[in-house]
């Protein structure tokens, strides 16, 4: 009997794993804003990234402005790898990250540990 309840929990337990990890709905996109020279969005980071998916203009420089408000070590820094950008996160202020994207496409970032994640996707 108790061979049976450790492995419904550990099953239950799996299909939430996958279900937080590949399963979770998709939030919706938050376009930037700017004057079609420029474009900028602020992404707050507490416990993860919100707005978890922005929408950028191909081709207008974007600043993307986080303000971290979780002191956790693993939103202490975030990783753009498709725009080669790695950095630290002050706590309690707002930093500017500079991109130029150029290439249409959904690209990824995270934090410092690969755990939590936002989209950036370019039009």
């Amino acid at each position: 009997m108790d061979k049976i309840i450790v492995l419904t929990a550990s099953a239950g337990l799996i299909g939430l794993i996958i279900w937080w990890f590949f399963g979770q709905p998709k939030s919706p996109a938050v376009a930037a804003s700017g004057d079609g020279r420029e474009q900028s969005v602020e992404i707050t980071v507490e416990g993860g990234y919100s707005p978890q998916v922005v929408s950028l203009r191909r081709g207008v420089p974007a600043k993307l402005v986080f303000t971290r408000k979780d002191t956790s070590s693993c939103l202490e820094e975030v990783v753009l790898p498709e725009f080669g950008i790695r950095q630290k996160l002050p706590v309690g202020q707002k930093y500017e990250i500079n991109i130029q994207p150029d290439k249409p496409g959904r690209f990824r970032y995270a934090c410092g540990m690969n755990m939590f994640f936002g989209t950036i996707e370019v039009k």
